[in-house]
């Protein structure tokens, strides 16, 4: 069962109750409560960045992790440098998301290019892909595909 979506003029009049409990941090998870994307557009919340996600990426999430920890926390030139100097086969789609990002703060929200510092980046299993492969005998072996779903959020520095 889902939980109920308020109205917009409920959302208005619970706004405070909304914002504590939204910036209040989990004791178990550490994650702030989940709002539905009318609740958050209605109270404001989420103009202050830019983010970009990209589902069922065909590398699988350690590699990518790899990445990400390297371009976590730096400004928008020097990721783009790094993910370009970088030999690993998940920058490709990292520089494409990373773009995406940019233009969504810049173009949506109205930030400035120059200031934008990548405040969060990780990356989710996505389903896994089963393969089988023929091998000797007559038997046939599984191959796992894993893929990823990657998160990139901007923020101003």
């Amino acid at each position: 069962m889902g939980r109920k979506v308020m109205s917009k003029d409920e959302v208005m009049r619970r706004r405070d109750e909304l914002i504590a409990t939204y910036s209040a941090v989990h004791r178990k998870s550490r994650k702030p409560a989940v709002l539905v994307k009318k609740e958050r557009k209605a109270l404001g919340l989420g103009r202050d960045e830019g983010r970009a996600v990209a589902r069922f990426i065909r590398v699988s999430p350690r590699k990518v992790a790899i990445v990400l920890d390297l371009i976590k926390g730096k400004d928008l030139d020097l990721a783009y440098g790094v993910l370009r100097s970088v030999n690993r086969a998940a920058c490709a789609p990292l520089q494409k998301l990373l773009h995406s990002a940019e233009s969504n703060a810049v173009n949506n929200n109205e930030m400035s290019r120059d200031t934008l510092v990548i405040s969060e980046a990780y990356v989710n299993p996505g389903p896994v892909l089963k393969r089988m492969m023929p091998r000797a005998k007559g038997q046939g072996y599984r191959i796992l595909k894993r893929t990823s779903h990657i998160t990139l959020v901007l923020k101003s520095k």
